[in-house]
């Protein structure tokens, strides 16, 4: 097993924590081949989970459809949550690889584009300093793909 394969189980594992109704993401972040941070998607600390009602996005999958509602979506993205993770107990994340289980900008599916994730996740990249990200490829198969 590869140092990459490893750490994207671990991202694997770390998603099934993930309170979104929609899409259960995982992230994290390595800095010098140690695990510096976790993080999975849903509504922020201190809120009521989307499983409990807490994102109206989630609680009303209804009237938001697929790729519809992010301005009222409330979750947090597995990435940021382990940047803000990493932050909160002073660990810097330059030079570290952030394992995702999806890929930042891509929803499942060839060619599908999350615009939420797309316009978080260079910023958050460019913020954080200089950070590689490891996912998943768009349909969730295979060996993870690169992109930074």
């Amino acid at each position: 097993m590869t140092r990459d394969e490893y750490y994207m189980n671990i991202a694997m594992a770390v998603r099934k924590k993930a309170n979104c109704l929609g899409r259960k993401v995982g992230a994290v972040i390595v800095r010098e081949n140690r695990i510096i941070s976790t993080g999975y998607n849903g509504t922020p600390e201190g809120m009521v989970n989307c499983t409990d009602g807490g994102c109206v996005r989630c609680r009303d999958r209804d009237t938001y459809k697929a790729s519809v509602g992010y301005d009222v979506c409330i979750c947090v993205h597995a990435e940021q949550n382990a940047l803000i993770t990493a932050a909160r107990f002073g660990n810097a994340v330059e030079d570290a690889i952030v394992y995702s289980t999806l890929r930042p900008g891509h929803a499942p599916g060839p060619g599908h584009l999350d615009p939420l994730s797309a316009q978080l996740a260079a910023p958050d990249r460019r913020i954080a300093g200089s950070v590689r990200v490891a996912a998943e490829n768009p349909e969730g198969r295979g060996a993870p793909g690169r992109n930074a």
